[in-house]
Formats: structure tokens, C-alpha cells, sequence
């Protein structure tokens, strides 16, 4: 539990875990025990956050923003699908793969276009099944800040397979280091979205800025998509997905990859959601030296 002015920790005792509290249903009573009762109490300085969820039972990520969706059409050469406005669509990525808001980044082998995506998530507090947008919104527990770590010269060569995005995804996803509770963020806008400023910065430069009350499709609009024909779970993660211009493939699509290239070692990425929460990492080479694809085939001319 942080405290009111984000400077302290209230631990509860050892073995908690936030993921426990979902599933049993007592996440408010909890926080009421560590404010007025804490097992211990640390400052924020003095300890290396970890995901809120490291091991979401899964994870789910949308495309909820229009704007994202029709400048990465335009960077990838293809075109806007018509069903995209019929439903909420999403991906499954890597439960195993959650990192803290601090903790570096590896740059999967072979990969040379390597980028973030500036995204927020909620998380499932109870579980439900075919769930109305309506029951859905009772259904999320808080809401954190989420980077959907993509090597996109690796999604070019899975987007013709017509099975992923798979391993140009699933190496890294960063969250944010607090789940912040609706009642926290007031009330909601147009189509229960929230106003809340986003921002990317790389190595200080700013490089995103958006709002989250652009999205496109709710978030109960979202969890209530995920829940048809199935039971969505406490804990499971639901990424809205990048907002306008959040990633460097929309903005070297606009603008070129010379003003906006894509990240290398040693490159500092923050993102920030006013309210929610922020992402600071040190992109690093990863210490396995294989690539995932090996290189095509030359061809000689008849």
C-alpha cells in the first residue's frame, strides 16, 4: 500500500500477495489492515519495485485506439480492417514475461527494431463469464501503466504466418509499479474513459504524447470481449493497447526514422500516465546470442 504522498510503503506480512488479495476478494479491507497496522514500512527510494502481477494467469492485449491503429496500417503498408469496429480484438502474450517499472530491457537477438508501446491495463479483480460491458466495469480492480516491448523488424516476419504477433512480443512486458484503484482516478468520461495524460520520453527527448480518453473501445467494453464463450480470472491483464503515436513504428511512419529511431542498448524509455503510474528502463542486449530467424536465402538472377 503506498501512501498519499507516494513516499512510503505498508507492507503487509510476508507471503501476501496482491494476486492472493483478487482472488479472495478482500483488496480494500487489506489496504485498510497496512495503513493502520503495517507488518513494515519502507520508503519508495529503498526498494526495487516489482510488477503489482509478476504471473497474471493471462494476459490480453487489445487494439483500442483508432488512431494507433490507422497510423500503424499506414507503417506496415496494409489496410484499416472493417471488423476492427465491430469488436474489440486482442492478442494473448506472455504471462512469464512481466517486468517491474525499473527493470531493464533485453533487446532480443537479431533484432534491430526495437520498440515500446505506451499502453494502459486493467486488472481483473473477480471472475465473470459473458459478462455486459455494463457488469464488466464491477469486474476491474485497478488500473496500471503497461509497455508492450516490440521488435518489429521480427512482427514483419510474423504478420504474413497469420498467427501472431508470438515471439516479436513475448520477451518482455513492463508494468507500472502500483495498482491504482477507479476510485482513485475519479469519474470516468465519454464511454467510461478516463482523462488522463500519456507521455513517452527516450533519453529524455519527448517522443508520445496522448490521452486515454481517446480510446476507442472501453475498458468494460474490452474485459466484456475477453469473457464471451470463456471465464476470465483475478489478476488477468487487459492492455488497451498503444495509444495515438505511443510506439516509434507511427511516429518513423510519419515523420522518419531518422527523427525517430528505433531503440538500442544503452537507451532510456519513461512512460508516464498521469494518475496511474510510470515506466522508467534501461534498454540491454540479452546475453543469448541466437537469433530467431536465420537470415533468408540468397537468390541468384537466371
Amino acid at each position: 500500500m503506498l501512501d498519499a504522498e507516494g513516499h512510503c510503503i505498508y507492507g503487509l506480512e510476508a507471503g501476501i500477495t496482491l494476486l492472493s488479495l483478487l482472488e479472495r476478494d478482500i483488496l480494500s479491507k487489506a489496504g485498510q489492515k497496512a495503513l493502520c497496522n503495517p507488518a513494515e514500512v519502507v520508503g519508495v527510494e529503498d526498494v526495487e519495485l516489482a510488477p503489482p502481477i509478476p504471473r497474471p494467469p493471462s494476459f490480453r492485449d487489445f487494439m483500442s485506439f483508432e488512431t494507433h491503429l490507422r497510423n500503424s496500417a499506414r507503417a506496415m503498408c496494409v489496410d484499416v480492417p472493417e471488423v476492427w469496429y465491430r469488436a474489440p480484438a486482442f492478442y494473448f502474450s506472455n504471462p512469464a514475461a512481466m517486468l517491474g517499472p525499473n527493470a531493464p530491457v533485453p533487446r532480443p537477438p537479431g533484432a534491430d527494431a526495437l520498440d515500446y508501446e505506451l499502453e494502459v491495463a486493467a486488472i481483473v479483480g473477480r471472475s465473470g463469464s459473458d459478462l455486459g460491458p455494463d457488469q464488466a466495469e464491477d469486474h476491474i480492480a485497478g488500473y496500471v501503466v503497461l509497455c508492450d516491448w516490440s521488435a518489429r523488424d521480427i512482427q514483419r516476419q510474423e504478420i504474413p504466418l497469420t498467427m501472431g504477433p508470438s515471439k516479436s512480443k513475448d520477451f518482455a512486458t513492463s508494468l507500472s509499479g502500483f495498482l491504482v484503484t477507479p476510485d482513485e482516478l475519479g469519474s470516468p468520461g465519454r464511454a467510461g474513459c478516463y482523462d488522463l495524460r500519456m507521455t513517452a520520453e527516450v533519453n529524455g527527448r519527448l517522443y508520445s504524447e496522448g490521452n486515454l480518453s481517446d480510446l476507442h473501445w472501453s475498458f468494460a467494453d474490452m474485459l466484456a470481449a475477453a469473457s464471451r464463450n470463456t471465464t476470465v480470472l483475478p489478476g488477468d491483464i487487459i492492455g488497451s493497447g498503444t495509444v495515438g503515436t505511443g510506439c516509434i513504428l507511427e511516429l518513423s511512419g510519419l515523420h522518419g526514422l531518422d527523427t525517430y529511431p528505433f531503440l538500442v542498448p544503452g537507451d532510456r524509455v519513461r512512460l508516464d500516465v498521469t494518475g496511474i503510474g510510470v515506466i522508467e528502463s534501461e534498454i540491454r542486449d540479452a546475453d543469448d546470442v541466437i537469433p530467431l530467424y536465420d537470415p533468408p536465402p540468397s537468390r541468384e538472377r537466371p
